[in-house]
């Protein structure tokens, strides 16, 4: 398997007896390069020595030498750098564009690899490296977890500039499609995310002193007014509708498919939306405000929120319930912290340049309780426990990016499992 050689080659898996090319030459392996994760050679600025010579270029690695005919790299200059072809089964040699040959080097990975590997792809296990986890060494672990925090951070970043060009480059606009997204608490973000693209919150803040006003535009905008069983309150938000549409010509693009099915009715996309709602009449420039707090009592404070007195005794248009407030709960509040608020820090900070943003990021995960979710549940039930927010957001970077897509080949975990060998009771 090619993955495999790869990953032999990159961690110098190399056999205790000398090796030699396919036509004689003595290799001696020096540094095997820099992985090359996008088109191109797969390795690099290696350095090699052929009978005593040194070489400095890239590495290509196949399966079999004849996949270098099969890719066409005997017609790419690109290939022209490499010193060294290396391959588990010589069946064809290879040539550069000017018809030189490249020096070929069979060469096999251990098969301890290999059956751990395989160990890790057919076990029904989560995670499948249960079984070594107790048996890590804990500043292993700590400095894994740390990385894996940072490519959370990387990853909300790159979802959040791309929020932002289509925002036109306005951070608040930006910011209020991923808290509405993250207002839907797992089961309604995409309907949320599509929901807040609707809003035009240039016209909202224009009528900004009004809570009815605003819920008029958001609820309007949700689809939620149509069909709608009719009270009072129902009917004056659809007139107030009418008139907004009609003044800042709004439409509705496309019908959100909300989903309040087997859902607590405090989570009912009403109330979240009348949340949202109350937020933003009393928290005029939400963006700004919130990169500007300090402390997490601040932001949880800002963030409650609570609802207008119609939803006090409603979760849903038109059918009283017993009076009860609609604020969202602290474990609710973190959740948008946690989600929303530190991404934007530490995207904002890295746009800025400002490193008190992104380090009080990474300060406020670290203030925070970890999330309680099936995924940190199930580490912790291996033995892998969270101490905050940061290391259960790099435990869900661990499981989506890793364990999910079966990357284990890059998994430092999973370095520490090939190379090792597992215990077979823990």
């Amino acid at each position: 398997m090619e993955q495999l050689l790869h990953y032999a080659w990159k961690h110098k898996m190399f056999p205790l007896n000398p090796l030699y090319t396919t036509d004689g030459q003595l290799v001696e392996i020096i540094d095997p390069g820099l992985p090359n994760p996008n088109s191109g050679p797969d390795f690099f600025n290696a350095k090699i020595k052929l009978n005593g010579i040194l070489w400095v270029g890239n590495i290509e690695i196949h399966e079999r030498a004849s996949d270098w005919q099969r890719h066409n790299h005997q017609t790419d200059k690109a290939y022209d750098s490499v010193i060294l072809h290396v391959v588990s089964c010589t069946d064809s040699p290879t040539f550069r564009t000017d018809g030189k040959p490249i020096p070929q080097l069979e060469f096999h990975y251990p098969p301890q690899l290999s059956d751990n590997y395989n160990e890790l792809l057919q076990t029904t296990h989560y995670p499948a490296c249960y079984r070594l986890i107790p048996h890590l060494p804990p500043l292993m672990v700590h400095s894994f977890l740390s990385s894996l925090q940072t490519e959370r951070f990387e990853q909300k970043t790159e979802q959040i500039y791309q929020r932002l060009n289509i925002c036109n480059q306005n951070w608040e606009d930006a910011f209020f499609v991923t808290l509405a997204r993250n207002f839907g608490f797992g089961v309604n973000n995409d309907a949320f995310e599509l929901w807040a693209k609707t809003i035009p919150l240039q016209a909202v803040g224009k009528h900004r002193d009004s809570l009815f006003q605003i819920e008029a535009f958001f609820f309007g905008q949700a689809g939620l007014l149509e069909d709608s069983p009719r009270d009072e309150y129902t009917a004056q938000l659809i007139k107030e509708y009418q008139f907004l549409s009609h003044k800042f010509n709004l439409h509705l693009t496309e019908s959100c498919r909300w989903k309040l099915l087997r859902m607590r009715p405090g989570n009912f996309p009403h109330v979240r939306i009348a949340q949202l709602a109350c937020l933003y009449h009393r928290s005029q420039g939400l963006f700004s405000r919130l990169m500007e707090m300090q402390t997490l009592k601040e932001l949880r404070d800002m963030l409650k929120g609570g609802t207008s007195i119609y939803w006090l005794t409603h979760y849903v248009f038109g059918e009283t319930s017993p009076s009860r407030p609609k604020t969202l709960s602290q474990s609710s509040v973190d959740l948008i912290i946690i989600n929303t608020v530190i991404p934007f820090l530490y995207a904002y900070g890295k746009y800025k340049g400002d490193e008190r943003l992104y380090n009080r990021a990474s300060a406020l995960l670290e203030e925070l309780k970890p999330e309680n979710n099936y995924i940190i549940r199930l580490w912790k039930e291996c033995g892998l426990e969270a101490a905050h927010a940061g290391d259960s957001q790099a435990l869900i970077q661990l499981k989506k990016n890793y364990c999910d897509p079966k990357k284990c080949l890059y998994c430092r975990i999973g370095y520490e499992y090939f190379k090792s060998k597992v215990p077979q009771n823990g």
